[in-house]
Protein backbone atom coordinates (compact mmCIF):
# COMPACT_ATOMS: atom_id res chain seq x y z
CA UNK A 1 0.00 0.00 0.00
CA UNK A 2 1.73 3.53 -1.02
CA UNK A 3 1.38 6.41 1.23
CA UNK A 4 -1.80 8.06 -0.72
CA UNK A 5 -3.52 4.36 -0.01
CA UNK A 6 -2.57 4.73 3.84
CA UNK A 7 -4.00 8.81 4.35
CA UNK A 8 -7.03 8.06 2.35
CA UNK A 9 -8.04 4.81 4.53
CA UNK A 10 -6.97 6.43 7.76
CA UNK A 11 -9.44 9.51 6.27
CA UNK A 12 -12.35 7.03 5.77
CA UNK A 13 -11.63 5.59 9.03
CA UNK A 14 -11.97 9.28 10.67
CA UNK A 15 -15.26 10.18 8.74
CA UNK A 16 -16.90 6.74 9.71
CA UNK A 17 -16.23 6.76 12.83
CA UNK A 18 -17.41 8.27 16.09
CA UNK A 19 -17.59 11.98 14.62
CA UNK A 20 -21.07 12.30 14.23
CA UNK A 21 -21.24 11.43 17.90
CA UNK A 22 -18.37 14.06 18.58
CA UNK A 23 -19.45 16.54 16.09
CA UNK A 24 -22.97 15.65 14.77
CA UNK A 25 -23.67 14.69 11.22
CA UNK A 26 -21.61 16.87 8.91
CA UNK A 27 -24.41 18.17 7.64
CA UNK A 28 -25.00 19.80 11.31
CA UNK A 29 -21.64 20.40 11.99
CA UNK A 30 -20.87 22.24 8.81
CA UNK A 31 -24.25 24.07 8.78
CA UNK A 32 -23.52 25.74 12.48
CA UNK A 33 -19.99 26.65 11.39
CA UNK A 34 -21.28 28.45 7.98
CA UNK A 35 -23.74 29.91 10.02
CA UNK A 36 -21.40 31.50 12.47
CA UNK A 37 -18.74 32.44 9.53
CA UNK A 38 -21.35 34.16 7.67
CA UNK A 39 -22.21 36.23 11.01
CA UNK A 40 -18.82 37.25 11.61
CA UNK A 41 -17.72 37.81 7.92
CA UNK A 42 -20.95 40.73 7.79
CA UNK A 43 -21.01 40.89 3.82
CA UNK A 44 -16.74 41.32 3.88
CA UNK A 45 -14.92 39.56 0.94
CA UNK A 46 -11.68 40.12 1.99
CA UNK A 47 -10.19 37.76 4.97
CA UNK A 48 -7.16 39.11 6.79
CA UNK A 49 -5.31 36.26 8.33
CA UNK A 50 -6.15 37.02 11.95
CA UNK A 51 -10.04 36.76 10.30
CA UNK A 52 -8.47 33.19 9.85
CA UNK A 53 -7.76 32.70 13.02
CA UNK A 54 -11.22 33.94 14.40
CA UNK A 55 -13.02 31.37 11.47
CA UNK A 56 -11.59 28.68 12.49
CA UNK A 57 -12.02 29.59 16.30
CA UNK A 58 -15.95 29.64 15.14
CA UNK A 59 -15.23 26.09 13.83
CA UNK A 60 -13.94 24.88 17.27
CA UNK A 61 -16.47 26.91 19.14
CA UNK A 62 -19.16 25.29 17.03
CA UNK A 63 -17.79 21.89 17.55
CA UNK A 64 -17.91 22.94 21.31
CA UNK A 65 -21.54 23.33 21.24
CA UNK A 66 -22.02 19.90 20.14
CA UNK A 67 -19.73 18.46 22.68
CA UNK A 68 -18.33 20.27 25.13
CA UNK A 69 -16.37 17.86 26.34
CA UNK A 70 -13.67 17.60 23.64
CA UNK A 71 -10.34 18.99 25.20
CA UNK A 72 -8.50 19.19 21.77
CA UNK A 73 -10.97 21.59 20.59
CA UNK A 74 -10.38 23.72 23.59
CA UNK A 75 -6.46 23.32 23.11
CA UNK A 76 -7.29 24.32 19.21
CA UNK A 77 -9.46 26.78 20.48
CA UNK A 78 -6.27 28.55 22.30
CA UNK A 79 -3.99 27.77 19.86
CA UNK A 80 -5.71 29.87 17.27
CA UNK A 81 -6.46 32.87 19.76
CA UNK A 82 -2.63 32.75 20.01
CA UNK A 83 -2.49 32.66 16.51
CA UNK A 84 -4.55 35.27 15.84
CA UNK A 85 -3.34 37.30 17.98
CA UNK A 86 0.33 37.15 16.64
CA UNK A 87 -1.22 37.92 13.42
CA UNK A 88 -2.79 41.60 14.81
CA UNK A 89 0.97 42.32 16.34
CA UNK A 90 2.71 41.00 13.45
CA UNK A 91 0.75 43.72 11.24
CA UNK A 92 0.51 46.03 13.76
CA UNK A 93 4.13 46.42 13.95
CA UNK A 94 4.48 46.33 10.17
CA UNK A 95 2.15 49.75 9.97
CA UNK A 96 4.24 51.39 12.77
CA UNK A 97 7.31 51.11 10.06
Amino acid sequence: MNARQQLLREAETLVTGDRNNAYGPPTQDFQRTADLWTIYLDGRRIIEAHDVAIMMSLLKISRLSWDPTKRDSWVDLAGYAACGYECITHNNKEEQQ
